[in-house]
């Protein structure tokens, strides 16, 4: 598959249009290529006036694996993926629309840390939300440090970070990570009814309220994010320098 296969976009009635993240083989992992069309989507929405709402969804029994770590890349290349995902979360935090995720299975690393990012989380019942970065090596992205305290609180932040904690959904309901949780077979039509509700509010409304909302830590996101990335790339070097 190439990235045009790998994420489908549809712009459906009411000026909703949907991201799905494609790649189900390999548990809708996300590479370069696929961030790009994510970042590309995105921004091509934010200015225009027929899209009100952006869904961001997966194909299959994931909702997103994160980073694919099998990925074909060269030794520069690794080095060359940190700008894309500076970019693709920048492209979550500065998004002036609604953006709404419908986890439609387990998420994992970038694609839990950027939840908190959007303005509605509905998850099945079967998700999980695990972010295993110490386990890995490396150290939480997605502006996680900062967001994940602020939803969840410290205790339940630190464990998840830190030791690799798998929450699964009821959990995350009761943290206020996600807005609702539903049966897997009824998640799409429900949460659709949720949408097309909000579709038929005023979009200039909804985003001069966002912009209140979510512009009091706007520039300390988008501050956090180049830090993490910072260290996420120094803990990367030194990784690939302890295998040689």
């Amino acid at each position: 598959m190439d990235s045009e296969t790998n994420i489908i976009t549809e712009l459906c009635d009411g000026g909703i249009k949907v991201i799905r993240y494609n790649k189900p083989k390999k548990k809708n992992a996300l590479d370069v290529n696929m961030y790009r069309r994510v970042i590309d989507t995105l921004q091509e929405a934010s200015t225009d006036d027929n899209i009100s709402v952006v869904v961001l969804t997966g194909t299959g029994d994931f909702y997103s694996s994160g980073n694919d770590l099998t990925a074909e890349r060269d030794y520069k290349g690794n080095y060359d993926l940190y700008p894309t995902l500076s970019e693709f979360i920048r492209a979550f935090i500065e998004f002036p629309k609604i953006l709404v995720a419908i986890v439609n299975g387990p998420a994992i690393g970038i694609a839990v840390t950027t939840l908190p990012l959007c303005d509605l989380v509905f998850a099945s019942e079967n998700s999980y939300f695990s972010t295993p970065f110490t386990k890995l090596g490396i150290v939480a992205e997605g502006c996680s440090s900062f967001t994940f305290s602020r939803l969840m609180g410290e205790r339940k932040a630190l464990e998840m970070l830190l030791f690799n904690y798998k929450m699964p959904a009821v959990e995350a309901l009761q943290c206020g990570f996600v807005n609702d949780v539903y049966k897997p077979e009824e998640l799409q039509n429900k949460v659709w009814d949720k949408i097309v509700q909000l579709s038929n509010l005023k979009s200039e409304a909804l985003i001069e309220c966002k912009k209140l909302i979510r512009g009091q830590v706007k520039e300390h996101l988008l501050q956090i994010n180049d830090i993490e990335l910072k260290v996420v790339q120094k803990m990367t070097r030194y990784l690939t320098k302890s295998k040689i």
